[in-house]
């Protein structure tokens, strides 16, 4: 009598993507989990804040200054009730930083995103030509990084003048050669390698052995400096503001909310200047914790 077939005949469980691995190894982490969440919930409010805003802060006829300086619970003369007080002006202090959380979010994902693009198209071209044009191109880097960014930011400032758009433009200045600098040393590493020679060999166009196979390789730290720098440009912007060189007083940032209040401090009026900074000081550190598990999880030692 023949004995029965016990081969297993199930399919093999398909392994993971690299995907869904990584996305998995960054929830792993409790305190990433909760500082995604935070900033999932910050970029909520910043997006919706006209419509969920008590006050629209930019509104100069919604705003009254008999309703100054009022501590947080009061209520105006037409009903409004102040849940974090008000400014000197009669402004919201909620409505502001809901506002404000716009401007500072804006001003860090921008400068972040176009000095990524400046910085690392100018660090793989660097790192492809090599010679001369690499030497003259590092030089100018280590320049460039030679001056602090907060300085370098306020020399940019000095000559355009105050404003959102401004500070951009600065904060791009200052930060785009950390970029070329990480993005060369990678793509250095990158254009020894095999793939790289036989794309040479096979005649591709330079712009495509560099967008097209070096680049992909090299996104991995981009991707981590860059959600460091938006936290970065968002703490200069608030820096910037607090000196009176950011966003003028009808762009309220956090750091245009901390400055106003800043005066009152000693008097009792804590909440003018104490609750943007709550909001910026939990904004900066989500996005930090962020970056670090990012940091983490595309480490090349832990990727398989």
């Amino acid at each position: 009598m023949a004995e029965p077939n016990t081969q297993d005949t199930s399919a093999p469980t398909p392994e993971p993507s690299r995907l869904s691995k990584g996305i998995a190894d960054f929830f792993s982490s409790p305190a990433a989990a909760i500082a995604f969440l935070t900033l999932m919930i910050i970029c909520c409010l910043a997006l919706f804040a006209p419509w969920i805003s008590p006050q629209n802060p930019y509104d100069l006829m919604q705003l009254d200054i008999m309703d100054g300086r009022l501590p947080p619970g009061s209520e105006s003369m037409t009903g409004l009730v102040y849940h974090l007080g008000t400014d000197s002006q009669g402004r919201d202090i909620l409505s502001g930083i809901l506002y404000g959380l716009r401007t500072s979010l804006l001003v860090g994902v921008l400068s972040a995103f176009a000095a990524a693009i400046i910085g690392t198209s100018a660090g793989l071209f660097a790192a492809y030509m090599g010679g001369r044009t690499e030497t003259a191109m590092m030089r100018l880097v280590d320049l460039q990084l030679s001056f602090p960014t907060i300085l370098m930011a306020l020399m940019m400032l000095a000559v355009l003048g105050k404003g959102v758009p401004n500070v951009v433009i600065a904060l791009i200045i200052a930060e785009w050669a950390t970029y070329a600098r990480t993005v060369r040393g990678t793509a250095l590493v990158e254009r020894e390698k095999e793939y790289i020679e036989a794309a040479r060999m096979l005649r591709l166009p330079g712009w495509r052995i560099l967008f097209k196979h070096l680049l992909p390789n090299c996104l991995a730290p981009v991707i981590v400096i860059a959600t460091m720098q938006i936290a970065r440009a968002i703490g200069l912007e608030a820096t910037l503001s607090f000196l009176g060189l950011g966003a003028s007083v009808t762009e309220p940032s956090l750091g245009m909310l901390i400055s106003t209040g800043y005066q009152y401090l000693l008097t009792g009026l804590y909440w003018i200047s104490f609750f943007p900074g709550i909001a910026l000081l939990v904004t900066i550190a989500a996005i930090n914790l962020v970056g670090d598990r990012l940091r983490d999880v595309l480490n090349p030692r832990n990727m398989s």
